[in-house]
């Protein structure tokens, strides 16, 4: 759900910021360093408990306080959802509507958050971990027993793993292996099914974008000729050799192509940037098709690595969106590409409508 408002206190720079947000549009607008972006930060930690720029959780407390908090007004339907988060050194604690929550995923419920911003192209530069974390937060939304079954993989992937770390015999790495195959195929399966929902918007979103189809190709963990428990049988001694399960949805992939190549060796970094921006509008879609007006896009400086008529391309379809956009801007000029959007400045980390 969009939020109606936004309260950060002590997160980076941002020593005490409150806003009433337009439930469709918001623009912000201010000089590098000025605070824009640890603005959006803040929001995606309110919706994914964590940072798009860092791991380190203490690099989000500002300079010489020990915690930083974190509040919104999620515009629900049967009224509005207060959601909180507080984040120490020690840990982080969430609360939605008025109660301790069980764990991020209560408030990515109410505010799931998307984020482009100029680093968005290392979907494709970096690891199969940023895209497995980008596949799994669409399935998220559109299969309830997704959660519960990424749950029980990793525990017993945790548990096999400890096991081989104990050099634990065959039937004590059979016992986890029932297990981590009956969730992994699932998981594999549940995976590949939203990949086939995204290729009709995606294949869309491509030739608006570049004049070529996006494609995506599953790489689901291991040769899918043979069930996982027989693979995971069969690899006991790599596996021994490296004290780790290598088969499995957690060693899986999406291959991203352009036009039937793959994007990260065809295409330039700044094609990069709208390939994953196009990936990220995508899922969107789908959210917004299972959840009507639930959605957010935090668009951070889009005008960065782009030509003015590519950034026309892809502010074309973030028009479209049907998600509450946060949008950042060195000038207020770009507010000709956003959708009548409400205006804020941003100036030494404080922020005043205008």
């Amino acid at each position: 759900m969009p939020l109606g408002s936004f309260r950060a206190e002590r997160f980076r720079c941002l020593t005490s910021v409150e806003l009433e947000l337009d439930p469709g549009a918001n623009l912000f607008v201010g000089p590098n360093a000025s605070g824009k972006t640890s603005l959006l930060e803040a929001a995606f930690f309110l919706s994914r408990g964590r940072s798009f720029r860092t791991r380190r959780r203490e690099a989000l407390i500002a300079q010489g306080q020990d915690n930083f908090l974190l509040t919104g007004r999620a515009l629900g339907v049967a009224g509005p959802v207060p959601l909180g988060v507080r984040g120490t050194r020690a840990g982080t604690e969430w609360h939605v509507a008025g109660g301790m929550a069980n764990g991020i995923a209560d408030l990515a419920e109410q505010f799931p958050a998307q984020v482009i911003d100029p680093e968005v192209h290392k979907l494709l530069e970096e690891g199969p971990g940023r895209r497995r974390r980008f596949l799994d937060w669409g399935v998220f939304h559109v299969e309830h027993t997704f959660l519960p079954t990424w749950r029980r993989y990793h525990q017993a992937l945790r548990q096999r793993n400890a096991a081989l770390k104990q050099d634990a015999g065959d039937e004590d790495l059979a016992a986890w292996e029932v297990e981590l195959a009956a969730s992994g195929e699932a998981l594999a399966t549940q995976r590949s099914a939203y990949l086939t929902r995204l290729a009709q918007p995606l294949s869309s979103i491509g030739d608006a974008l570049l004049g070529r189809p996006i494609t995506l190709v599953h790489q689901p963990g291991w040769d899918v000729d043979r069930p996982l428990f027989e693979a995971l049988s069969s690899d006991r001694r790599r596996d021994r050799r490296y004290k780790a399960t290598q088969l499995g949805p957690h060693r899986g992939d999406v291959i991203v192509q352009v036009g039937g190549r793959p994007a990260r060796d065809h295409v330039s970094r700044g094609q990069q940037k709208l390939v994953a921006a196009g990936l990220m509008l995508a899922q969107l879609e789908i959210q917004e098709q299972e959840r009507p007006g639930r959605s957010a896009l935090l668009l951070d400086d889009p005008a960065a690595e782009l030509d003015s008529e590519n950034l026309a391309r892809l502010m074309g379809l973030v028009r479209d969106v049907p998600a509450q956009l946060w949008v950042t801007a060195l000038k207020p000029e770009i507010a000709g590409l956003v959708r009548d959007a409400r205006m804020f400045h941003v100036e030494r980390g404080g922020v005043r409508r205008g």
